[in-house]
């Protein structure tokens, strides 16, 4: 039993509406929006307070695993464990898996606090004590959400509809409402007792399992085996894929929230963003005398009110107002930042195409746990890459059937093994990996290693791996 919260992050989402930042491989919660942290990073500062908070257990899914481990050791946070989700199933069952996990470790009365990994909050008093009064409600058994104070009719959110008030600033949770079209969500704004749904809960484990047994059995049965067949690897928790996959995929609103009676909700002040949409990240962003948000090699002209993020080449944009100009290593997207909600209907038809489906996917550079690469140039029978590897990690040891590889150590220190030799790299010398040779590059040093390789041969795609030893699981 602990008196601490229990903080829970989902981080498993994969947005879209961030296009062409964020992708299905890369979604948003591992980007660096705003600072020099990303939002999952922000959210991991948010329960630093060891008087208040236990480690943290995030729900993730097997592709985001190493970025949430690697994202978390960046900063120093420990965690109580991660839970690898075999298949999406929204977000009832990770909330139901989560409050089992969180009963077995910490008792059934410990409270959970749950967060979304991707939004954008300032942490003040204000903050704070709606945590608290969240807390002291929980305590008695409601399930409560946050409502944040809403400052425009926004059509982006669900509403809450606040009925009496119990004690200390939280009130019964009237109804739920979806996200309303721009007459009635002035209607909501001017009426005064409707607050922007966060997505942000705090209950007991006991609690909201109780509820989910009541209201979505299906859910909690298919979460309590998931869980109890699941396995450990390394610092990860592997549910059970059959047990999980027998889950409804159903919101914990649905599922739970607009059913029982049991929900309350604290109306909240303190500022907040989803992070959802170009115009959010504007909004939520420093704005300089005309108005304008930029990031990255950039320069505006005669430009007001504009958001303008470059992660590549210069980006120049003159005579704009109210506009978005996003440019992604190989993408750019111009938009009209009071149409940013409609970015996700632009990723779906670029999904449809055989042409740009992978610009929804994938970025040029892939991360991995060891570090990661970009894609520099490709043509018939050869590819060019940037490798990075961080200190003192190694790839796998593996073979490839059909390519043979050059490799270029122009930054750091490589320790190169080709069958039973092993060689040290220095900057500007190379070596040659034939085809089939069992091999490995690894950086024995303290700073990042940066290699180029150049891949020649029949087929270059990225199964053409056979890893015969990994430190990270990998096969």
């Amino acid at each position: 039993m602990t008196d601490k919260i229990v903080p829970v992050i989902m981080a498993g989402g994969k947005g879209t509406r961030l296009w062409p930042l964020s992708r299905a491989s890369a979604a948003k919660q591992f980007l660096k929006m705003i600072g020099d942290e990303t939002l999952f990073q922000s959210t991991l500062n948010r329960v630093r307070d060891d008087a208040m908070y236990e480690a943290p257990i995030i729900v993730t899914n097997e592709e985001f695993r190493f970025r949430v481990a690697e994202q978390a050791r960046e900063q120093g946070v420990a965690l109580s464990g991660i839970v690898l989700e075999p298949m999406a199933r929204n977000t009832a069952a990770a909330v139901a898996v989560a409050a089992r996990v969180a009963a077995d470790r910490f008792g059934d009365d410990a409270l959970l606090l749950l967060l979304p990994s991707d939004h954008a909050i300032t942490v003040d008093d204000i903050y704070t004590g709606s945590i608290a009064r969240a807390a002291t409600a929980a305590k008695t058994g409601k399930l409560v959400t946050f409502g944040i104070h809403p400052t425009e009719p926004a059509t982006g959110y669900g509403y809450i509809e606040l009925g009496d008030d119990l004690e200390n600033g939280v009130y019964i949770v009237q109804r739920f409402i979806e996200k309303p079209d721009g007459t009635k969500a002035r209607t909501l704004l001017e009426a005064g007792n409707f607050y922007w749904n966060s997505g942000m809960f705090l209950f007991s484990a006991s609690g909201i399992i109780t509820e989910l047994e009541a209201f979505a059995p299906s859910v909690m049965a298919a979460a309590t085996e998931a869980v109890a067949k699941s396995s450990k690897d390394f610092d990860f928790l592997r549910l059970d894929a059959k047990a999980f996959a027998e889950a409804p995929s159903i919101s914990i609103d649905y599922a739970v929230m607009e059913k029982t009676k049991k929900a309350a909700v604290v109306p909240a002040a303190f500022t907040w963003s989803d992070m959802g949409s170009w115009d959010a990240v504007w909004k939520t962003g420093n704005a300089d005398s005309d108005g304008n948000v930029v990031q990255g090699n950039v320069t505006v002209h005669n430009t007001r009110n504009s958001l303008v993020i470059s992660r590549n080449s210069h980006m120049a944009v003159q005579g704009m107002d109210g506009v978005a100009v996003i440019a992604s290593e190989d993408a750019v997207f111009v938009g009209r930042l009071d149409n940013a909600q409609d970015v996700g209907n632009l990723v779906k038809i670029l999904a449809a195409s055989e042409t740009t489906a992978r610009l929804t996917e994938t970025h040029p550079t892939s991360l991995r746990p060891w570090g990661g690469y970009t894609s520099i140039l490709s043509g018939d029978r050869f590819q060019v890459k940037r490798l990075f590897v961080h200190p003192g990690k190694k790839l796998s040891l593996q073979k490839h059937h059909h390519r043979a590889e050059h490799w270029i150590c122009v930054k750091g220190a490589a320790e190169v093994t080709i069958d039973d030799t092993v060689t040290i790299l220095h900057e500007s010398q190379s070596i040659y990996i034939p085809q089939g040779s069992v091999h490995r590059l690894g950086n024995p040093g303290k700073i990042l290693l940066e290699m180029i390789e150049v891949q020649t041969g029949s087929y270059l795609g990225e199964d053409d791996i056979v890893r015969l030893v990994d430190e990270f699981g990998r096969t």
